[in-house]
Order: C-alpha cells, then sequence, then structure tokens
C-alpha cells in the first residue's frame, strides 16, 4: 500500500501539454487606475489577468524596436 497511516499522497496533477509553460511566478503591485484599466481590459477580451500583462509586456518590448 502506498499510503501510510496519517500520510496521505497528492497525485500530481496533470493538464494540457503546452509549448510555452508559465512556470515564473511574480508578484506586482499596482494602482488603482492601472489596475482597473487591466481589470477592464481581461473582461472586455475574455482573457485572464496575467494574459493582459503578458500582452503589454510584448506590445512595450515591440515599441523597443521602433
Amino acid at each position: 500500500d502506498l499510503q501510510k497511516e496519517g500520510e496521505i499522497m497528492a497525485a500530481k496533477k496533470m493538464g494540457r501539454p503546452t509549448d510555452n509553460p508559465k512556470d515564473i511566478t511574480m508578484k506586482i503591485r499596482f494602482d488603482q487606475d492601472s489596475f482597473e484599466k487591466m481589470k477592464k481590459c481581461s473582461e472586455e477580451m475574455k482573457i485572464s489577468r496575467a494574459e493582459v500583462v503578458r500582452r503589454g509586456v510584448h506590445k512595450v518590448y515591440d515599441d523597443l524596436k521602433k
């Protein structure tokens, strides 16, 4: 038996395979105005708040090349 008394064996959670794993976690601070804008973008575009931030980073990075 893999489980001993009082010991809980957690199964590894399996999600969909991805070519671009999101394995870096960041904690960021927003002022109220920036947070509200990010939240509205998330709701209107039907994407996560994290995806709004990632797209924002790509947009700013692309602007550096101009």
